[in-house]
């Protein structure tokens, strides 16, 4: 399975800044010797262009520029730095890459991604840039997908996201997230699914389902970019629900059976993960990435 990575562009934070910058290379060091068969690529990438998407051009040219007023650049959580642009521009083209390649091998994984809290005009809880809105669109761009569902996972719901595609029919946002969790302000995904606090394994898996049963009652997506966020895991400090390792991998499980059986390409990507111990986070994602690889027709 191909893998994308950008995790050696390392934002400059200050000490005890609460977001786990260094999982990212630990997620791609674990996945590489759980799964030795994972073909890892550097992201390259996304061009203004690309962003111009789903961004505001003035957007992308403030972000790059350092640009930002201080009351922008402190919502989205981290100070302006070259390497926040570059490295906000590499997710981006690492989930693009990992679209790309699913379409060929069934599934691909960008071992970063899912900022879903960017919005077209402004970011907001670590998340510069909006992978998968600007990947959806470039898909639909390039001709490889008309119509492109978005399954987040994430702990928290996918806001931006669901305001950058909300009159937008090709593409299908749902979100099943804490009710309670950040973003306290919730946009209007296609379909929400908010689940209350200490919600567990079995309860969980029973909304997934029927959730998934109700969007493809409704869509018919040619490509899933699927969230696969470590945050509902019950050792997240941020997370509030209280999924386990097992939980955790037959949600992994469910997604990727239903888009097997219907013969749609996921493309995956890590999304949150605030773990009271960082190995815990790591090793939700990298079970993540080596379940994904049994789903590549390359391996099969």
């Amino acid at each position: 399975m191909k893998a994308f990575y950008s995790d050696h562009f390392v934002l400059p934070l200050p000490e005890g800044h609460r977001f786990p910058m260094q999982k990212y290379r630990l997620v791609r060091e674990g996945a590489l010797q759980a799964v030795p068969s994972l073909e890892l690529h550097e992201a390259q990438p996304a061009t203004d262009g690309v962003l111009a998407l789903a961004h505001h051009p003035d957007y992308i040219h403030r972000v790059s520029t350092g640009l930002l007023a201080p009351a922008e650049q402190k919502a989205i959580g981290f100070p302006w730095s070259p390497q926040m642009v570059e490295r906000s521009r590499r997710s981006a083209g690492a989930t693009i890459a990992a679209c790309r390649a699913a379409f060929a091998s069934g599934v691909a994984a960008n071992l970063a991604g899912g900022t879903h809290h960017a919005y077209a005009d402004r970011g907001e809880g670590f998340c510069v840039f909006n992978d998968s809105a600007v990947a959806a669109r470039l898909m639909q761009a390039e001709r490889r997908a008309r119509h492109v569902a978005i399954v987040d996972l994430d702990v928290h719901q996918g806001n931006g996201t669901a305001s950058i595609l909300a009159r937008d029919e090709s593409v299908f946002t749902l979100s099943l997230h804490a009710e309670n969790n950040f973003p306290f302000s919730k946009e209007c995904s296609d379909l929400d699914v908010a689940l209350p606090d200490g919600t567990g394994d079995a309860d969980y898996l029973d909304a997934l389902r029927d959730a998934l049963g109700i969007m493809f009652s409704r869509f018919s997506p040619d490509l899933i970019i699927y969230l696969a966020g470590a945050d509902p895991h019950e050792g997240d400090r941020l997370g509030r629900l209280k999924l386990s390792m097992a939980g955790l991998a037959a949600r992994d499980r469910m997604v990727l059976d239903q888009m097997r059986e219907r013969g749609i390409p996921v493309a995956v990507t890590m999304a949150g993960g605030y773990g009271k111990n960082i190995q815990d986070t790591v090793a939700v994602h990298v079970q993540t990435i080596g379940i994904a690889s049994e789903y590549c027709r390359e391996h099969a």
